[in-house]
């Protein structure tokens, strides 16, 4: 024990890698349903390893929290400049509410109980599960005027409040938004979910599977034998079915194969190659005439890419017009992902810049859709670190600059200087996504490992003064938290459904997203039956990112 104890405290680097694996142990561990989570796993981990008073440099812990908050931003950048435009307003008008009602909620209970600046940043932090506030709260505490030991006090507060906080934060609002919220609104979830369902589609007799209907598809061949379909142009022919889309794409004409070109014209006797979505070639592909086996001619190259939009002119389309361009002939979409969410669409959604779609097809087509579209988001492992390290280090810049309002000094830290250029940056790579490049492995790494390193560091300098505080403060913390959590959301759906009259289903989304508590999406997602509540969650997730973690040196300018 001693050899170990002695090993831990020489080599902190083995400290903070036994950290990582005994915190993402405990998140995984599961209650029924419920689970801590890697964040608060790995703080808890970071409170046990560090009763043996374990001293980590804090240049470790910023280093990954500027990584963390960099790639936070980088991800949020292109929905964060959407949600300006005016479409998106009573989402933002919500977001706006919520997270303010949230910093005056903390604030005011703050006052009211005596709690120090420390403790209040840790409640609003946990309450509102949102882990950067231990950053920049607590390096906004650094900068104090104040005695050493008195601001480590205070940042040591911090995680013991965010450790009460955080189980009511995240338990009870993900219970709280799909079966009070709806109860706040009188309304009945599945049923709103099914008249925004009708909405989208359009008409209440439409099927829910139509989303996944678009990304179902085949390929069969055919030998040509319709009158109808003869001696016309494979323009013509791929025209008739109405309201479908059909293509030729490849033709058998006398042993030989012919690419299919929309001026082709069709002869009697050619066995063509059909594609089009599975369920329509069973239901009429015997229209076209009788069906062959044909291996050589169905034997050719389908791609699946995906392709980041930034053609300023295709942002805004629908769908519907998107698959009436030339581009798109032979081209279907098996998803769209904004912001890392699978997004439900509809033939009457509209894409943005930023928007991330997967398309799949003949080679040749998808490539010159993707050309049209924006960029090829080819698979690859290779990260633009000159891309990430001029982010933050001119983001660090920038936040070090302070203003100061009303006598207090305010400044967005390094840290948040580190999101903020994570905005800018990722608004970059959505427009222009020739540099800038990392890979959904590498946004992982950055994002989960530098914020657990850093919570991690954090539970190991609280460890000696961890259970002191917790006595202190533990009880009268669980009901504040509950408070602090609760309010701004009862707030954000009153004011976004009574005054804004917000379709319900994208307000509790949008809840979700400006609170940053994904589980709740997903638990609204459950109960309405339908994942339309996620239409509302992406912008209010930008935005409330922005805002909360603005919060931690706003608390503590209004608390000092």
């Amino acid at each position: 024990m001693e050899y170990l104890v002695t090993a831990l405290r020489e080599h902190q680097e083995l400290t903070i890698f036994l950290t990582l694996a005994v915190g993402f142990f405990i998140g995984r561990l599961r209650f029924g349903t419920f689970s801590l989570g890697t964040v608060v796993g790995t703080l808890l981990a970071g409170v046990l390893i560090g009763q043996l008073d374990i001293k980590v440099p804090a240049t470790v812990k910023n280093v990954f929290f500027d990584l963390f908050l960099f790639t936070i931003g980088y991800k949020v950048g292109p929905q964060f400049f959407r949600g300006l435009k005016k479409d998106a307003m009573p989402q933002l008008a919500v977001t706006v509410v919520l997270c303010v009602t949230c910093l005056l909620s903390a604030f005011t209970a703050a006052k009211l109980l005596e709690y120090d600046m420390g403790t209040t940043a840790g409640l609003l932090a946990g309450a509102f599960t949102e882990s950067t506030v231990i950053g920049t709260a607590g390096d906004a505490i650094s900068r104090l005027d104040l005695p050493a030991a008195d601001k480590t006090a205070l940042v040591n507060n911090i995680p013991v409040a965010y450790a009460v906080t955080y189980l009511v934060g995240t338990a009870f609002i993900v219970w709280f938004l799909p079966n009070v919220g709806p109860w706040l609104m009188r309304i009945d979830l599945k049923e709103e979910s099914r008249k925004l369902q009708a909405q989208v589609v359009g008409g209440a007799d439409a099927e829910p599977g139509v989303i996944s209907a678009l990304q179902r598809f085949a390929v069969r061949a055919y030998r040509v034998t319709n009158e109808r379909l003869l001696n016309r142009t494979v323009a013509a022919i791929e025209a008739l079915p109405v309201g479908q889309r059909v293509f030729i794409s490849r033709i058998r004409r006398n042993d030989a194969i012919v690419e299919a070109r929309p001026d082709t014209i069709v002869r009697l006797g050619d066995v063509v190659a059909v594609m089009t979505r599975a369920e329509l070639l069973m239901a009429r592909g015997g229209e076209v005439g009788s069906e062959v086996t044909d291996t050589e001619l169905l034997d050719f190259p389908v791609e699946v890419l995906d392709v980041v939009v930034t053609n300023r002119a295709m942002a805004g389309k629908t769908l519907t017009e998107l698959a009436a361009l030339e581009s798109s002939r032979g081209v279907f979409l098996r998803k769209i992902v904004r912001l890392g969410q699978e997004m439900p669409f509809t033939l009457e959604t509209r894409i943005d810049r930023g928007d991330v779609l997967s398309l799949i097809g003949a080679k040749p087509d998808v490539e010159r859709a993707a050309k049209d579209l924006g960029y090829p988001d080819r698979p690859t492992v290779t990260t633009d670190m000159i891309f990430v390290g001029l982010g933050i280090f001119i983001g660090g810049l920038v936040g070090l600059l302070s203003v100061t309002v009303g006598g207090l000094p305010l400044t967005l830290t390094a840290s948040g200087g580190a999101l903020i250029m994570g905005l800018v940056f990722g608004w970059l790579r959505a427009v222009r996504p020739t540099f800038g490049r990392i890979p959904e492995a590498a946004m992982w790494v950055f994002e989960t490992v530098g914020l657990t390193v850093f919570i991690g560091v954090v539970g190991l300098s609280a460890g000696p003064s961890f259970v002191t505080g917790l006595q202190r403060s533990g009880v009268s913390l669980i009901l504040v938290g509950l408070v602090v959590a609760v309010l701004p959301h009862v707030t954000a759906i009153l004011f976004g459904r009574f005054v804004l009259r917000m379709d319900p289903v994208i307000l509790l989304g949008a809840c979700a997203g400006a609170g940053t508590i994904t589980a709740g999406l997903r638990a609204v997602q459950e109960k309405a039956e339908s994942p339309l509540p996620a239409l509302g969650y992406t912008v209010p997730y930008a935005l409330g990112n922005i805002l909360l973690t603005a919060w931690g040196p706003v608390i503590v300018a209004l608390m000092r």
